[in-house]
């Protein structure tokens, strides 16, 4: 089996030799070689998301460009207050945009906008637009987490359609790109 395996190595190589006499080759092995990585690239590693709503604002505004970098939640949790990409649950063929916050086992309770984990006020400087309704107490279950928009009373979050579950993160936002003039970090 080892010499059949070396004997089409082998093969394959001659073959290779061969095609580079053409000028062509060099371009179209190039192309081939970026076609293949940049598959694995937005596959497992990075892509760009747009913000579909206003739902994020001032964090992230509407037609906003994103980073996502899919590595981290292949390592460890997503952490209560990151700024998450998802298959958004009754429709996974959309992504959405929000910030995480209730993680498997949490309470989460919205009482007068104001937002408790586990009996405890959440401290969130980033929402300018609160919205003074009532929510829960509700628990997060085993591989799901809880997320709201920070523009609060425009966001259609877990308040409305429940759960993401785990199988459903993309990724975390990490880099704003686009427009230039807001290139920065995401917090």
């Amino acid at each position: 089996m080892k010499d059949k395996i070396l004997e089409i190595v082998s093969k394959i190589l001659s073959k290779r030799q061969e095609l580079k006499q053409h000028e062509w080759y060099d371009l179209l092995e190039t192309i081939v070689l970026a076609f293949i990585l940049a598959f694995i690239i937005k596959s497992f590693i990075l892509q760009i998301s747009y913000i579909p709503t206003g739902s994020m604002i001032p964090t992230l505004n509407e037609r906003e460009a994103v980073l996502v970098v899919r590595i981290p939640y292949y390592f460890r949790e997503p952490k209560r207050g990151e700024i998450i990409v998802f298959k958004y649950p009754e429709d996974p063929t959309k992504e959405y945009v929000k910030r995480l916050i209730g993680i498997p086992g949490d309470i989460v309770e919205l009482k007068n906008g104001v937002v408790y984990i586990n009996g405890k006020a959440l401290d969130e400087p980033y929402v300018k637009n609160k919205s003074y309704d009532n929510y829960g107490p509700v628990k997060v279950p085993k591989d799901s987490y809880f997320v709201l928009g920070d523009n609060r009373p425009v966001s259609v979050d877990s308040r409305y359609w429940g759960f993401v579950p785990k199988k459903n993160l993309v990724g975390k936002a990490v880099l704003l790109l686009w427009p230039p003039q807001r290139i920065g970090l995401v917090h």
